[in-house]
């Protein structure tokens, strides 16, 4: 009986992963990404980077990898994750929840800065504000995001990740790691590439 739910989770995963690589404007918006997220660092501005739940744990995982490391040592990247609880809740009890995010952009954001928000249901308001926060702050913005994604905040966005699938979030938050990974490696080979002009 295990061993079905095992083969067959790995099994859905795989299939989402393939539908994934075989649309190539998907792999162009990689490249977007990483470019622009590169010109930003070159311009020595800096990336932001929010989501709820385990995109949340995604976008602290993107940020700790820029400044960290991911494969080799290299110099840190500028990056932050809106992720300070002392933060959420301050904002949270005075504000509300739903703009968690956008008052941080509002306090730390700049022109040319990158915010990469993270939805898979493409509906939290908070991960909205953000993106209005964000343009206002003329921010580039990068979303990784499911199925859904309301009309209202398409011209907001300069690079757009879609993950299309029907079921669950973990899916597509599975494919949306994989996308932060291949990101994370094009951005030190860019940036290894620029320095070394």
């Amino acid at each position: 009986m295990y061993n079905k739910i095992i083969h067959s989770e790995l099994l859905s995963a795989s299939n989402i992963l393939k539908d994934f690589i075989k649309n190539n404007q998907n792999i162009t918006n990689i490249k977007l990404a990483a470019n622009l997220i590169v010109k930003s660092f070159l311009n020595n501005n800096k990336v932001i980077s929010c989501g709820n739940g385990g995109s949340h744990c995604d976008a602290m995982h993107f940020a700790e990898e820029l400044t960290g490391k991911y494969r080799n040592k290299r110099s840190a990247y500028p990056a932050l994750c809106i992720s300070d609880i002392s933060y959420f809740s301050c904002v949270s009890n005075d504000y509300g929840y739903e703009y968690v995010f956008s008052r941080y952009i509002e306090a730390l954001g700049q022109p040319k800065d990158v915010l990469f928000a993270l939805t898979a249901s493409g509906k939290s308001i908070n991960i909205i504000n953000a993106l209005y926060a964000a343009k206002k702050k003329n921010m580039k913005i990068i979303l990784l995001n499911g199925n859904y994604l309301s009309n209202k905040i398409k011209n907001l966005i300069d690079v757009k990740i879609s993950v299309i699938h029907n079921g669950y979030a973990d899916r597509i938050q599975e494919i949306h790691i994989k996308i932060i990974h291949i990101l994370i490696l094009l951005i030190e080979k860019l940036m290894n590439e620029k320095y070394n002009l």
